[in-house]
């Protein structure tokens, strides 16, 4: 069995969330032979030089999870693309590049966040490719602590406030673009996360049958995509 999960949004006004993942940590996760989490993982990460004791035991119960034999893996997300090696160490997890193909019960899978599929959100995607310029991520990991916490407030703020005006069409992904990267990389099923939409999209790439798996985020409930011999299940399950 191998688990994928993504937008949690892991923070401490939030103890619901943070009890649900931990439950998934110490029991189901435990039958796995991996994890995979697909991003927006916490809601804000300013650096791994800037862990507080929350984020440090969340860290810690997921290196126990990755001692007990269960294989873990992180992608970026957009809220927290500065998690960097000194994070995956500690909690014994790999980091994953976006896109990335994997197998899973032998077939070939094509993960990503998602928030490279909406396409028709014009100015995210200027500001994506700002902040996601090596030169920027050097910057961004070398500014003083109080000035990325002032950053990260504004950057939240703003995203907030756009996220509300614009269409639900803009903030959803680009449906021509879902076939060409998928073609591109020769995969018929593709998992992502970013746009809060769980569901199962069935769809055609280069003429032959295909599917797009949208993971949930964790919110009002938890969601998680369970791949096994049954093949691939999507569902909620309630926060403790």
């Amino acid at each position: 069995m191998i688990l994928l999960i993504s937008d949690l949004h892991l923070q401490e006004e939030r103890p619901d969330i943070t009890r649900a993942f931990l439950d998934l940590l110490e029991g189901r996760a435990r039958q796995a032979k991996a994890l995979y989490i697909l991003g927006d993982f916490f809601e804000a990460w300013i650096g791994d030089d800037a862990m507080t004791a929350f984020e440090q035991s969340i860290c810690q119960a997921m290196r126990r999870l990755s001692d007990s034999g269960t294989a873990l893996y992180l992608m970026h997300g957009n809220r927290d693309f500065l998690i960097g090696q000194a994070f995956c160490e500690a909690a014994g997890c790999t980091l994953l590049s976006d896109p990335c193909v994997v197998e899973l019960e032998a077939e070939r899978v094509l993960l990503m966040h998602g928030d490279t599929l909406c396409t028709r959100d014009v100015g995210y995607m200027k500001m994506r490719r700002l902040l996601r310029n090596p030169l920027s991520l050097w910057l961004l990991r070398h500014l003083p602590l109080s000035v990325r916490l002032k950053l990260a407030r504004k950057l939240r703020s703003e995203s907030r406030a756009q996220t509300r005006m614009k269409s639900t069409e803009i903030v959803d992904v680009t449906p021509e673009e879902v076939p060409k990267v998928m073609a591109a990389h020769d995969v018929r099923t593709l998992v992502h996360g970013h746009t809060h939409r769980p569901a199962i999209h069935k769809l055609m790439v280069d003429g032959e049958p295909a599917r797009r798996i949208v993971l949930g985020d964790w919110d009002k409930r938890a969601w998680a995509l369970q791949v096994d011999a049954q093949g691939f299940q999507l569902a909620p399950f309630e926060f403790p």
